[in-house]
C-alpha cells in the first residue's frame, strides 16, 4: 500500500518534508504503477500521441515548416453545443488532477498544504506566478520566433474559436486547466511521489521536464527543447527554498501564459503573426 506515514509540521519559511520513502518491494512497486496509472490517463497517454504525431510529421511530404497545429478548435458549428463541448472537455481533463490529489492523500493529513495547494500565501504565490510568466514568456516567444526560423518548429493558432460571448470565458478557463492539469501532475504529484520512491532532485527534474516536452511534440521540435527548459525552471522553483513545495506559483505563471497566448491571439496585429509563422 501507499505510504501513509504523515509529514512533519512545516514553519511558514519551511517547505513541508515529504513523508517517508516507501521502504519495501511491495510499497515501492504499488508507487510505480500508481505513477503509470496517472499519468497514463493524462499528461502520459497525451505523451505517446504527440511522440506519434510528431513521427507523422516528420515523414509527411510537407516540411514541418509548413505545418500547422490548432489550440481551443471549434467542436460544432452550433454555438450552443461548442459550448457544452468545451465545458465538458474542461472538466474532464481535470478529473485526473482530482485523482492525483486523493493519491496523495493517503500519505496523510494536509496534501493541498504539502504541495502548496493552498490560500496560505495568495500574495506571495502570485507574486512568484507573475515573475515566472515573465521570465518563461518573452524568451518563449523568443524561441518560437527562432523554431519558425529554422523550420523546427509548425505553426501554432493559438485559437480557432469562433466570437461568442462565451468565447474569451472558455478561453481562461482553458487555461486554467492546463495550468492544473500540467503543474500538479507533471510537477507536483511527480515530484511527491518520485520522492517517495527515493529519487534524486536531479533525477526528479529531468524526469518532470522531460515529460514536459514530450507532449508538446506535435509542435514541433522547437517547442520540445522549449518546454522542456521551461521544465527544468519550474520543477527547479518548486523544490527549491523559493518555490519551498508549493505548486500553486506554477499554476499561476502556466495559466497568465495561456491567457496571453489565447485571449491575446487576437489582438496581436495581423503582420506581427505572419511574422512570427502564427497563422
Amino acid at each position: 500500500m501507499p505510504d501513509t506515514a504523515p509529514s512533519r509540521p512545516a514553519t511558514p519559511w519551511s517547505p513541508p518534508a515529504p513523508a517517508a520513502p516507501a521502504r519495501t518491494p511491495r510499497e515501492r512497486r504499488r508507487t510505480g504503477a500508481e505513477i503509470w496509472i496517472v499519468l497514463g490517463l493524462s499528461l502520459g497517454q497525451s505523451a505517446v500521441y504527440a511522440l506519434v504525431n510528431i513521427v507523422a510529421r516528420l515523414t509527411a511530404e510537407t516540411s514541418l515548416a509548413d505545418q500547422s497545429a490548432t489550440l481551443n478548435a471549434s467542436r460544432s458549428p452550433r454555438p450552443w453545443l461548442d459550448l457544452t463541448y468545451q465545458l465538458l472537455g474542461i472538466g474532464f481533463a481535470l478529473v485526473p488532477v482530482v485523482l492525483a490529489i486523493y493519491l496523495l492523500s493517503a500519505r496523510g493529513p494536509g496534501t493541498l498544504r504539502r504541495i502548496g495547494f493552498d490560500a496560505a500565501r495568495p500574495g506571495r504565490d502570485t507574486a512568484w506566478g507573475v515573475a515566472l510568466a515573465a521570465a518563461i514568456g518573452l524568451p518563449g516567444l523568443a524561441f518560437y520566433a527562432l523554431g519558425r526560423a529554422l523550420g523546427i518548429t509548425v505553426s501554432v493558432q493559438a485559437s480557432a474559436l469562433d466570437a461568442h460571448w462565451w468565447t474569451v470565458p472558455v478561453l481562461i478557463l482553458a487555461a486554467l486547466q492546463n495550468g492544473l492539469v500540467e503543474e500538479v501532475i507533471a510537477v507536483a504529484y511527480l515530484t511527491e511521489r518520485t520522492t517517495d520512491l527515493g529519487w534524486t532532485r536531479l533525477k526528479i527534474i529531468a524526469t518532470s521536464a522531460l515529460l514536459r516536452g514530450s507532449y508538446h511534440l506535435y509542435q514541433g521540435i522547437g517547442p520540445f527543447l522549449g518546454n522542456v527548459v521551461m521544465g527544468i525552471l519550474f520543477a527547479w522553483f518548486y523544490t527549491s527554498r523559493w518555490g519551498r513545495h508549493r505548486v500553486l506559483p506554477l499554476v499561476v505563471a502556466h495559466t497568465v501564459l495561456d491567457v496571453v497566448a489565447f485571449v491575446g491571439y487576437a489582438l496581436v496585429p495581423a503582420e506581427w503573426r505572419a511574422g512570427l509563422g502564427i497563422t
